[in-house]
């Protein structure tokens, strides 16, 4: 019986770094999410590297993000900021759209999609008429 590949397998680092860079990429290019931009420095470089590391791990590759820091909590850097539905949500568009531009498998998508829903919600800080945690059709609904 063949065990399912995890989305590193799938993806391998490179594939992540480079998803992780047109996330980024991504969200500098749509002015709708100014607001998502506005919570991270003007220089994107080493947020790119972070995110990448965290993913790498998370999504089944080595644990390069704990290795550098410690701790793979995700709530702790997030604290500083206001992150509610709406800033979560633009942050599964930036994934969703990164994703898409990087040609993301179907398989890989429907893989991610409820995942990064709980990850994208587990930050959020606020609450709001739009706060769900049953929502996770944000992300991948192309």
């Amino acid at each position: 019986m063949n065990q399912p590949q995890t989305p590193y397998q799938i993806l391998g680092e490179p594939g992540i770094r480079n998803l992780t860079s047109t996330f980024y990429d991504i969200m500098d290019e749509h002015p709708e999410l100014t607001r998502l931009r506005a919570m991270h420095a003007a220089d994107l470089g080493p947020m790119k590297e972070k995110l990448a590391d965290y993913l790498i791990g998370w999504m089944g590759g080595p644990p390069l993000y704990a290795d550098k820091h410690g701790t793979v909590c995700m709530t702790e850097p997030h604290e500083p900021y206001h992150i509610g539905p709406e800033e979560r949500d633009q942050w599964l568009q930036c994934m969703d759209l990164a994703l898409e531009r990087t040609g993301a498998s179907d398989e890989l998508i429907q893989m991610l999609k409820h995942p990064m829903f709980r990850v994208a919600d587990a930050v959020r800080n606020r609450e709001g008429p739009a706060a769900s945690a049953t929502n996770p059709n944000i992300i991948a609904s192309h």
